[in-house]
């Protein structure tokens, strides 16, 4: 029973162990840990959100070419309403039987009065016919009044409610340009950001190409320092052994301890800076910061050798200009979209197609601009509805009207605004011109500078194999003169630090070169979508 829980026990941690040391085993290559920096480079991420927003932006500036229709409803309360009628007006009406009733009686009594004095009628007469008439004028007055006041009712707006609606189109008919000039202001800025995007990509690319290779040189010089501690460890206890037979010196013995502390230490420096080295590199790549992991060129011991790309890239001759790989900007047309260089293509830098861009809009500006200051025509077309109804005596009822137009906008004069403005754009674009005519340049002075350095890292490297073998030569007769009692201690020390030397200088070489083909894959802008 005992056995069997401890081959369970085996059999679970063997099963717990077999994915660490899978783990552990994980071997990186330079394109995974490009894929991988890729796709954690917040900047990046950040880039390619942008070029949702400007395909967005692109998508809603085109809608300036459709009609625009809007619709508006609304309610308003106000303490008075609309008056047709003055208050004068509204008295007169009011009283209207009245006044004129009492018009009538005014001129009657005038008459009577007259007759009354002539003799022609009687005191007593005259007073009959006054009772006569009021009794006749007095419902007279009275409807005269009913009906003036129906009148000035049917003149009341009762416009204290109101209730309004409308829908309303716009057609632009010409803006001056200024649509056409937004549109392409909105295409262009689109491939900023898609230049922008291959931009960060290399940068990361960059980054991580020169970081992955310190690693690799980190790991050889940790191997190195290895060896090195080897052969002075051995040497040390020859001479110990020497020393205990009486032919060395202690003080021999003690010059070889001091070489033993001092490979001791490089080992330690070697070790912390290879551990910093590969948090960087885990850092870039999002991965956990203590993720164990083993390069593919870590190691490698062969030479770097150029590949057909780098070949390409050799400018030994007169037939490659590196002038001839940065274009020239356009005068009218902007700069076709690319969001790599690809076999067959012309290599082109992001920054060089950024700044052209930037040159483009400026001229885009330029004519949006100037399009505000030209005549501008519209159609305008729409359907009012309002309650009271304004067409029918502000009756209380929805009613509408049709309304159909053309608007025509001309700036007669704005004291020579425009013209300022379009001047001063025209001065952003030429600035931006010399820009990138300085930039067209200092691409030039650095492919070339990249090209010397490349030619530099071979010489040197081929140098330093040399060395390496004068080094081995050296460092091999040294020990041989040391065994048979010609050679000191001291020089065979000396030897071994001349092979250290040459084979870090190997190795600096070896990586100064990989960094060298970077730098100018980069320069020329073909670092990213290599084929």
């Amino acid at each position: 029973m005992k056995d069997s829980k401890q081959h369970s026990l085996l059999s679970f941690a063997l099963t717990l162990a077999f994915p660490l040391a899978m783990q552990a085993q994980r071997v990186l290559t330079l394109d995974s840990v490009r894929a991988m920096a890729l796709a954690e480079n917040k900047q990046l991420k950040s880039t390619i959100l942008k070029q949702d927003v400007a395909v967005n932006t692109r998508k809603a500036t085109r809608t300036k070419f459709l009609p625009k229709v809007d619709a508006v409803l609304g309610y308003e309360y106000f303490n008075r309403e609309v008056s047709i009628l003055n208050n004068g007006q509204k008295g007169a009406l009011s009283n209207l039987g009245t006044n004129a009733v009492g018009g009538i009686g005014n001129s009657l009594n005038t008459l009577v009065t007259d007759l009354v004095g002539r003799g022609i009628v009687s005191p007593e007469a005259a007073q009959q016919m006054g009772v006569v008439f009021q009794n006749i004028t007095a419902p007279l007055a009275e409807k005269g009044d009913q009906i003036g006041g129906t009148i000035r009712d049917a003149f009341r707006t009762d416009s204290r409610n109101m209730w309004a609606g409308a829908i309303t189109l716009r057609q632009p008919i010409y803006m001056g340009g200024a649509i056409t000039a937004a549109n392409r202001i909105a295409d262009i800025n689109e491939q900023l950001v898609r230049n922008n995007i291959d931009l960060k990509t290399q940068e990361t690319i960059y980054d991580i190409d020169h970081t992955y290779w310190l690693v690799v040189s980190l790991r050889q010089k940790h191997r190195l320092a290895e060896s090195y501690l080897e052969l002075v460890k051995k040497l040390d206890d020859d001479v110990h052994k020497m020393i205990d037979e009486g032919v060395a010196t202690r003080a021999d013995g003690l010059k070889v301890d001091v070489k033993v502390n001092e490979a001791e230490m490089q080992l330690t420096q070697a070790e912390n800076g290879l551990s910093l080295s590969r948090m960087l590199l885990c850092q870039l790549c999002g991965l956990p910061l203590n993720e164990s992991f083993t390069l593919a060129d870590e190691e490698s011991t062969a030479s770097p050798t150029p590949s057909p790309q780098d070949e390409g890239l050799k400018m030994k001759d007169e037939s490659i200009n590196p002038s001839s790989l940065i274009p020239h900007p356009s005068s009218n047309s902007p700069l076709p979209v690319r969001a790599g260089c690809r076999s067959g293509e012309a290599a082109v830098r992001p920054e060089i197609r950024m700044l052209e861009n930037a040159i483009d809009i400026s001229r885009q500006t330029t004519k949006l601009i100037r399009a505000e200051y030209m005549p501008h025509v519209a159609l305008t077309g729409g359907y009012l509805i309002s309650n009271p109804n304004v067409f029918n005596g502000f009756e209380r009822r929805f009613s509408g009207v049709w309304n159909v137009g053309v608007l025509v906008q001309v700036p007669v004069w704005n004291w020579f605004e425009g013209s300022y403005k379009v001047k001063a754009s025209q001065t952003a674009t030429s600035i931006a011109m010399m820009e990138l005519t300085d930039a067209r340049e200092k691409i030039e002075l650095q492919v070339s500078q990249c090209q010397f350095k490349l030619n530099e890292a071979e010489k040197k490297l081929a140098m330093a194999q040399k060395n390496i073998l004068s080094a081995e030569e050296n460092l091999r007769c040294a020990n041989v003169g040391f065994r048979e009692g010609v050679m000191e201690s001291t020089d065979v020390m000396a030897a071994q630090t001349a092979w250290q030397l040459a084979q870090t200088q190997r190795i600096d070489a070896e990586i100064e070169l990989r960094l060298a083909q970077v730098n100018l894959k980069k320069a020329l802008g073909t670092l990213y979508n290599e084929e």
